[in-house]
């Protein structure tokens, strides 16, 4: 990544941090303090330089032996940034409120975070055709983006990074499940959950559906930091084929039976899932893998108020954003022409969902598949509209503050981050 370095130190104290400045200018800026870890040698990274520009570093050492609060500051290392890739994506962005931090996204082949005025600071190129749509910053503030390789033998795991881009470890399915790289979400003590396909070959003559058709539903698995499963959830033990439209499976071989594209852990621990082809939300206890409650879709269990549908269709990235609420994109609402932004109240004891905030792009447009919410901050909210490479940010008010100018491609998800050093999702409950 040629608009980030790398300082090396070697020596004793207990945490270290680098001051550098664009050379000639008079203005530091600091990278946040690292804990020295290792006898041998640690390493201090810089992020978001500018590219093909000089910078003069000074290495900082805090706890050497000295009475100084700065135990050591070295002598200046200079160095010149590289240019940018040609092929790295570029971009604008302006609004009548300048995001604060960062946004990450994916721009195939390459993982990008780029500023509140568009400029790209953070990139990987990621082997093949990229990180397949889906380039994520998690709340152990590493990152994650599913390889896509050429070898149509290998499969494609996921990829944790570090803030420097530095590949930590590989994530896959357990038991040799296909993953979906829809979503993943890292846990504090090393394991993940994470979206899995598991097919099966099935009889779907007697509902005008092939007689041998491959079915494939979307589990959801608990995985240890070793690979071994801990929890894993299945369609096929708990909805019947016919909970989808006809239409899903009808004159179909290859039948995408549920299309799981998202979830979220409520705040009772248990699980939100978004099956984009049911038309459905789904809440899951992670105990006994029960179904405690099923939103939308042929099967829906609840009255919506606040709106005069059935709720959402085809919607994508469910997000928990307090107790019984959640949002979501509604990408092709029954009685919409538009896509989307919704936050539902949920009363789960009456069966009652609330619609309570809704919001779509100016102007208007419709995105069939991808696109996300992100509750971005107290009273922010960033969508993306998905194929239609609109990214914006709106008060609670649905006023626009701040969007990418343009259009940036298809973004199947955006999340805004406050560091580039811990890449945490901005995320207000």
């Amino acid at each position: 990544m040629e608009i980030s370095a790398l300082v090396l130190f070697q020596g004793a104290g207990d945490s270290m941090r680098v001051r550098y400045r664009i050379t000639d200018q008079n203005e530091d800026s600091v990278t946040p303090a690292f804990p020295v870890t290792s006898a041998e040698e640690d390493t201090v990274a810089v992020l978001g330089l500018m590219p093909v520009t000089a910078y003069e570093l000074r290495l900082v050492v805090y706890g050497g032996g000295s009475s100084s609060l700065d135990s050591l500051i070295s002598d200046p290392l200079t160095f010149t940034t590289g240019a940018l890739p040609l092929d790295l994506p570029s971009y604008t962005a302006s609004g009548i409120t300048p995001l604060d931090g960062y946004l990450v996204f994916s721009a195939t082949p390459f993982g990008i975070i780029i500023d509140g005025t568009g400029r790209v600071v953070w990139y990987k190129r990621f082997p093949g055709t990229g990180p397949s749509l889906n380039f994520m910053a998690q709340p152990t503030g590493t990152l994650v983006g599913r390889l896509n390789t050429d070898d149509p033998t290998d499969d494609d795991p996921f990829v944790e990074l570090d803030p420097a881009g530095f590949e930590r470890r590989q994530l896959r399915c357990a038991n040799n499940r296909p993953l979906r790289f829809h979503d993943l979400l890292l846990s504090g003590d090393g394991s993940y959950w994470i979206m899995c396909d598991e097919t099966r070959t099935m009889d779907l003559s007697a509902m005008g559906g092939d007689a041998t058709a491959e079915v494939t539903g979307t589990t959801i698995q608990h995985v240890d930091p070793v690979g071994t499963l801990l929890f894993e959830w299945t369609p096929f033990d708990h909805f019947l084929i016919t909970d989808a439209e006809p239409s899903v499976y009808q004159g179909i071989v290859g039948v995408n039976w549920t299309h799981g594209n998202s979830f979220d852990f409520d705040t009772d621990g248990n699980l939100l899932i978004a099956f984009r082809s049911l038309n459905e939300v789904t809440k899951i206890n992670v105990q006994s893998g029960e179904v405690m409650w099923r939103m939308g879709g042929l099967r829906n269990q609840f009255t919506f108020e606040g709106t005069p549908d059935a709720g959402f269709v085809r919607q994508h990235n469910v997000r928990v954003v307090g107790p019984g609420r959640f949002i979501i994109l509604d990408n092709l609402g029954l009685s919409i022409t538009e896509s989307r932004y919704e936050r539902y109240l949920v009363n789960a004891d009456a069966r009652t969902a609330t619609l309570e905030q809704s919001y779509a792009s100016t102007p208007p447009v419709k995105t069939a598949i991808g696109g996300s919410v992100q509750a971005a901050g107290p009273d922010l909210y960033l969508v993306s509209f998905g194929t239609e490479g609109r990214v914006e940010l709106f008060d609670a008010t649905g006023l626009k503050l701040w969007n990418i100018e343009g259009n940036p491609g298809y973004v199947f998800r955006a999340q805004r981050i406050l560091s580039l050093y811990a890449p945490v999702p901005a995320l207000t409950r």
